[in-house]
């Protein structure tokens, strides 16, 4: 991987834990090495510093994984997601009634990042900090769509479409096709792709310093496509305020 300055342990460092953390969670020292480009003695030296840190954890079986000294951290840098942030999911919410998401891409895989719950006493909820395909999500498909179509086929590549419904788009050449239309819309939608009865529009963060996405998400019954029509104005105009928010 190539970095464009600082400093080269820290830049391999960080390659190694992202890498982890985009495969799955666990990979063996020569995985690591070869996806990172890295070379074996460094790596070994490097994750060993990590898990004398606790930023790695080293399993039974030999293979690496993250340490539990990133959780702390992480739940740091979501809380510093805002007030801002805070208030306008739950505007959203007050406006819609449904589950506000917020998320971005991370490496080959989609995180959330924060969260306000629906009102409704049935609702969707997604762990903050989850990850997950993005050929499956509203959020994922907002998130590629503004990516040039090699990128995207690389991506598919490397991470497969696995089916999670009926409704999972598994091929490549359709998916790409999806992100077009996707483009032409302005907005992107999850018909039950993730998750079974779950329908999500999201809209990309343009212009943000991260590549962010927004969302709302509830049951099929309750995401008629007049909501959906109310969602999207109301998306893109919170997605414009939040762009200032992690800027």
């Amino acid at each position: 991987m190539n970095q464009s300055g600082g400093v080269q342990s820290v830049h391999r460092s960080l390659d190694l834990l992202e890498v982890v953390a985009a495969r799955g969670g666990t990979l063996s020292i020569g995985e690591i090495a070869e996806v990172t480009g890295v070379p074996l003695p460094t790596t070994h030296r490097l994750l060993r510093t990590l898990v004398d840190r606790g930023y790695m954890r080293q399993m039974p079986d030999r293979r690496y994984a993250l340490g539990f000294r990133l959780v702390p951290l992480g739940g740091s840098a979501s809380a510093m997601a805002g007030a801002g942030t805070d208030r306008l999911l739950r505007g959203l919410v007050d406006a819609l009634g449904e589950t506000a998401n917020l998320a971005m891409l991370d490496g080959d895989q989609v995180a959330y990042v924060a969260q306000a719950p629906g009102r409704h006493a049935m609702r969707m909820f997604t762990e903050v900090g989850r990850r997950v395909h993005p050929h499956c999500t509203a959020v994922g498909k907002a998130l590629l769509a503004g990516a040039p179509e090699a990128d995207v086929r690389a991506l598919l590549a490397r991470t497969g479409l696995p089916r999670h419904t009926d409704h999972t788009i598994t091929d490549a050449d359709a998916f790409v096709a999806a992100l077009a239309q996707v483009r032409e819309a302005g907005y992107a939608l999850d018909e039950g792709e993730q998750e079974v009865g779950v329908r999500c529009v999201a809209v990309a963060l343009g212009g943000g310093p991260l590549p962010l996405a927004l969302s709302i998400s509830g049951p099929a019954p309750r995401m008629t496509d007049e909501l959906v029509a109310e969602a999207v104005p109301l998306l893109r105009r919170t997605a414009s305020a939040l762009v200032s928010e992690v800027s």
